[in-house]
């Protein structure tokens, strides 16, 4: 499997440049992050000038056990974004080897194996990473995995928590990620967790070293996290706003392939001519290299449907 250059959402500045306009003119669907994001209210002045004492953290890490039913067993690091999780995963393996990531998925895991001498595979392998849900296509996965290291990333997962393998985290090979940004809508907060056997959760806690989060993202964290009914709230919201989604777009010609309420992935025909004419109305959407034919857009804010409904 080749690894290609890893492509993401975002990258507006460039579209600008492109395209014209200023951030505000802008409608940013490139990314699945809710853009109805967790209120952050007015911090004590001690979280930005005091280094995060071992109290704040543990109040972060025991609002995520209870958020996501983590087992008493397993072991919980929250880290600076989950991206700084995936860089280390290939470190907890029996490697280099070879790891299975079935494509397409997120592209950060198998550049983050690659750059450690792992090869890449769809076949037999000492280690597998799954994307639960899978971005871009939404589809769940409850597959068997009988043999050396298994990373589960459900960073998009909260909008489905009845989905979540979580409860796998018993196998001391199995870690499971999870991202805080793209559910709650702060994806600039950078906070992401690993959860599994404390033996391998220690070792990556050794890696980043004290302090990894900042004392503004354990305070925010820990109030988000505890906020079951924002949670609920939320979900509600999002399900209605990905329907509406849809609808839009499937009466404009699209088709729908898959995607999550966070972000939805359509067949279009001709991606780049998609891309480029929302783009003229100051609407930046995702394209992919491995596809001519697949648009991902993710939710507008609740005040921009007009902007979205006008372009189409």
């Amino acid at each position: 499997m080749k690894v290609n250059k890893l492509d993401h959402g975002g990258g507006l500045d460039a579209a600008i440049a492109r395209y014209g306009g200023t951030r505000v003119d802008w409608l940013d669907l490139s990314t699945g992050v809710n853009p109805v994001a967790y209120p952050v209210d007015r911090l004590a002045s001690d979280t930005w000038t005091a280094l995060p004492d071992t109290a704040a953290q543990e109040a972060l890490v025991g609002a995520a056990r209870r958020f996501w039913n983590v087992p008493d067993s397993a072991d919980i690091l929250a880290a600076p974004g989950a991206s700084c999780l995936i860089a280390q995963m290939p470190r907890l393996g029996a490697g280099p080897g070879c790891v299975r990531i079935d494509a397409p998925t997120y592209n950060e895991h198998a550049a983050a194996f690659a750059m450690q001498g792992w090869a890449v595979t769809t076949g037999t392998a000492e280690a597998r990473v799954v994307v639960n849900p899978n971005n871009p296509t939404g589809a769940f996965w409850d597959g068997e995995h009988r043999e050396g290291l298994l990373i589960i990333d459900e960073s998009f997962c909260d909008i489905a928590p009845a989905r979540s393998l979580i409860d796998r985290v018993g196998d001391e090979r199995t870690v499971v990620l999870k991202s805080f940004g793209k559910f709650w809508g702060l994806a600039g907060m950078r906070l992401g967790f690993a959860i599994g056997a404390p033996a391998l959760i220690g070792r990556l806690r050794g890696w980043l070293g004290p302090w990894p989060v900042s004392g503004p993202a354990l305070a925010v964290g820990a109030a988000a996290l505890g906020d079951a009914g924002w949670a609920a709230r939320t979900r509600t919201r999002l399900t209605a706003d990905a329907d509406r989604l849809d609808a839009l777009m499937t009466s404009a010609g699209a088709g729908i392939v898959g995607g999550t309420s966070l972000f939805r992935l359509y067949e279009v025909g001709d991606a780049a001519r998609w891309q480029d004419r929302l783009a003229r109305h100051r609407i930046w959407s995702r394209v992919f290299p491995y596809s001519d034919t697949w648009l991902r857009l993710g939710l507008p804010a609740p005040d921009r449907w007009d902007q979205l409904e006008a372009a189409l």
